[in-house]
């Protein structure tokens, strides 16, 4: 607690000052809205801000990513930081430019879970971090290096974060280019300054209490915020580690299934009635997020058609049609919900934008050759708007009507192999799209594809298939799946099928 004097701020206000004056490399600082990265943001601003205005000449952005998924409140909260802090910067003269980074549309959460079903997040298939967070900065620091040739990231990262961080940063000390820059481990002409790696949560708090915001943001506020998301309402400033600390608050994607329970967005549900709008939000998590039943809702086959397993039993892949579908559709129907009756201020939040639905129409039509293009209908359903796509092209040929005789004949037919009408409407689509000579070239390979990924009745069928291919393979010699083979009994194997 006695870290956080006057002395002690002044001083470390005169190292950022020196740092930043030392070279003519432009400055980035990371900002999520939190705790450390407010620190870091207003103790950089107090030491440009105490500099003659003739000597703030290079620039610092100030960079937040916004994964399209955060919590509505933190985001709006962020939001409004943003502006403030743009505002406040023309008006004091201090070279801050706040950055609003988000991932391209392909990549964002809705449009893997939804539109190309991958498995919901887990710590063995962790493919949202990369996609949502790491590529969208990476790629605005690497056009930054490539415009200035090296560039200093200036981070809230602390040393008491967690053992983990501990190590990364005690190990990257060793590696300092030069005093208090540490390099990056992925990225080259990245070094990186971390103002806050020996301070405490309780530091953290004493510092943002005792000094003004200086973009005219209240700290207090973002203590209240941080309250509010702790299971007992409390948020105390003590040394002693037996007591709670604001500082254990998870902020982030709303939709995260990194952890089994969201417990800061159920403690905001719980200490704040006017939050309860968010409970559909949580239960939507809680929905997708269910590891029981999750086999049921995911096809038997991988990402690309092909047959994986463990243990006698196949690895299943993307969700299912009809799972995705009912997904999108309760989503937009939150979203309108909240929209209608939810705050104000949240009147026009979205949940999903329409560059993702738009993405999402793509992957069902194009990819996945779902040509009754169910995204308008579901769309126009929930909100009662026609489906703005300006660029889209449309095969007229074929639609939710011929889809609809296309699966009665199947059903009628061909009423025991699960697969048969996954088949018709993939070869329909196929054919259908190669209209024109020119649009020929590769037919073939496509259907014989097509063809492969769905000739199987059912997964038992697949299961037998798989085996009888192994059990080849291994009869001649040739590499084969011993751990589906030379599988346990089915009460003893658990099966991880989310591995790519």
């Amino acid at each position: 607690m006695g870290t956080i004097t006057k002395e002690y701020i002044d001083g470390l206000i005169t190292t950022v000052q020196n740092l930043y004056l030392s070279d003519d490399i432009p400055w980035m600082i990371g900002y999520s809205g939190g705790k450390d990265s407010t620190a870091a943001v207003q103790l950089v601003w107090m030491a440009i801000e105490r500099l003659p205005v003739e000597l703030r000449k290079k620039p610092i952005h100030i960079m937040n990513t916004d994964t399209l998924v955060e919590s509505p409140v933190v985001s709006k909260w962020v939001e409004k930081s943003l502006d403030a802090m743009r505002e406040m910067a023309k008006e004091k003269q201090v070279p801050f430019i706040p950055e609003k980074l988000i991932p391209d549309f392909n990549d964002t959460f809705w449009v893997n879970l939804i539109g190309r079903g991958y498995p919901f997040p887990r710590m063995k298939y962790r493919w949202c971090t990369d996609r949502l967070k790491i590529k969208p900065v990476n790629n605005f620091i690497k056009n930054k290096i490539a415009e200035h040739g090296e560039i200093i990231l200036v981070l809230g990262t602390r040393k008491q974060e967690s053992s983990r961080r501990n190590r990364t940063m005690t190990s990257l000390e060793k590696k300092r280019v030069r005093e208090l820059l540490s390099p990056n481990p992925t990225l080259a002409n990245e070094l990186v300054f971390s103002p806050l790696e020996t301070w405490s949560n309780d530091d953290v708090w004493v510092f943002l209490m005792q000094y003004k915001n200086p973009w005219g943001y209240s700290n207090m506020d973002l203590m209240t915020m941080y309250r509010g998301a702790t299971a007992d309402n409390e948020c105390p400033l003590m040394v002693d580690k037996s007591m709670p600390s604001c500082g254990k608050s998870r902020f982030g994607c709303w939709v995260c299934t990194m952890v089994e329970n969201d417990k800061s967005m159920e403690a905001m549900i719980a200490n704040d009635e006017e939050k309860e709008w968010m409970t559909p939000l949580l239960e939507f998590r809680n929905k997708f997020g269910n590891p029981e039943g999750d086999r049921e809702r995911r096809s038997f086959r991988r990402m690309h058609g092909n047959l994986q397993g463990n243990y006698g039993k196949l690895f299943h892949g993307p969700y299912k049609k009809e799972v995705r579908e009912a997904w999108l559709k309760e989503l937009l129907e939150i979203q309108q919900d909240i929209n209608l009756n939810g705050p104000e201020e949240f009147s026009t939040l979205k949940l999903i934008r329409i560059e993702e639905l738009r993405a999402i129409r793509r992957i069902w039509v194009q990819e996945k050759h779902e040509f009754c293009d169910s995204v308008p209908t579901i769309y126009k359903e929930v909100t009662g708007m026609e489906f703005d796509d300006p660029d889209w092209i449309c095969f007229d040929n074929f639609g939710s009507e011929e889809w609809k005789i296309l699966q009665s004949v199947c059903s009628r037919l061909y009423g025991e192999e699960e697969l048969a009408f996954e088949m018709m409407y993939n070869l329909v689509d196929i054919e259908n799209r190669a209209q024109g000579l020119n649009a020929r070239k590769g037919i073939l390979n496509d259907i014989e594809k097509a063809i492969g990924r769905t000739f199987y009745m059912n997964e038992e069928d697949a299961t037998a298939y798989y085996s009888d291919r192994m059990n080849r393979k291994k009869q001649m010699g040739g590499k084969y799946n011993e751990k589906f083979l030379d599988y346990i009994s089915e009460e003893d194997s658990e099966v991880e099928d989310v591995e790519e």
